[in-house]
């Protein structure tokens, strides 16, 4: 789960769907909301959150710069990823009635209304390193861990989010590495307490929520998620790559000045659609392929289990 929240188009209740853990950590979860205390749900939520936390801090680092560096290839990855995960919702689906039809086609017009966004995101329109927008990016991750099919690394790309808070996560592991308390305080305090109290606040809403509408709506409610993980693939066109911006193009929300291009970071180039080579298109055909074996793996891993 810590892994699949670090990639955009995978999405960490998926993971957990595909492993067969995931009715405990919702069970476990809607318990702890309402201030139960069972031993088994405080095991189950301790072994899966300790296990993201120590990915996501790990792998922070390393990821963003997959993405930065090599975006062409990791969102071909995360293409065949997503689509891995569209039989498992299919699964618990079943036949999909008319409600079910209608959930699916608003998650993926929804979805795809997203990709616009970080289309223009991309052109530097989205600002997302504040602390109201790192507030808000927690609680879409939250949404995401608990939420089969929809990807939280996916969205806070949208938001603009994605980069600030792997850059964030990867300096308080540099800090605490170098035990250097004066850098730790930055990453602390921009990005890490304000995505971490999102978080918190964003569990207990979307649990409950999304229990309430498995518990009422479960064919609607199941169709959207379908929607939403198909949908994702419409904003992840993998032959796009950073293209260094010039004087007076807006970025992150500001217009650049000869002294702040200068000191732009490679992470913060808007993204251009390049003609892709037959070497691209052989390799990114190949990385579908394997995101696809990765969850389809995973899934046989977890046995099936509805």
């Amino acid at each position: 789960m810590g892994l699949a929240n670090l990639v955009p188009g995978i999405s960490g209740g998926t993971m957990l769907l595909a492993a067969g853990v995931y009715p405990d950590f919702i069970d476990g979860i809607a318990e702890i909301t309402r201030l139960k205390f069972h031993k088994r749900s405080l095991v189950t939520l301790a072994c899966v959150g300790g296990a993201a936390g120590l990915a996501i801090l790990l792998l922070a680092g390393p990821v963003k710069d997959l993405v930065v560096y090599y975006r062409w290839a990791m969102y071909s990855l995360f293409i065949g990823l997503t689509l891995g995960g569209t039989p498992i919702v299919k699964g618990l689906l079943g036949d999909m009635d008319r409600n079910a039809k209608v959930g699916a086609a608003a998650g993926f017009l929804g979805m795809s209304a997203l990709a616009l966004l970080q289309a223009m995101g991309a052109q530097g329109g989205v600002d997302g390193s504040g602390p109201f927008a790192l507030f808000l990016a927690g609680v879409v991750a939250a949404g995401a861990m608990i939420l089969p099919g929809l990807s939280g690394g996916y969205l806070l790309l949208v938001l603009g989010a994605y980069v600030p808070i792997l850059s964030g996560i990867h300096g308080l592991k540099e800090a605490l590495k170098n035990r250097d308390l004066v850098a730790l305080v930055d990453p602390l305090t921009t990005v890490v307490i304000p995505v971490g109290i999102g978080v918190a606040v964003g569990i207990v809403v979307v649990s409950n929520v999304l229990k309430w509408l498995l518990d009422r709506h479960r064919s609607s409610t199941l169709g959207v998620l379908l929607g939403l993980l198909v949908g994702a693939v419409v904003g992840l066109y993998p032959f796009q790559a950073g293209v260094r911006p010039v004087v007076g193009d807006i970025v992150k929300g500001q217009v650049l000045t000869e002294a702040s291009l200068v000191e732009l970071d490679l992470e913060d180039w808007p993204a251009q659609v390049f003609t892709p080579t037959p070497g691209h298109m052989g390799g990114s055909g190949g990385l579908i392929l394997l995101g696809l074996g990765i969850t389809v793996g995973i899934r046989k891993l977890g046995g099936d289990k509805e």
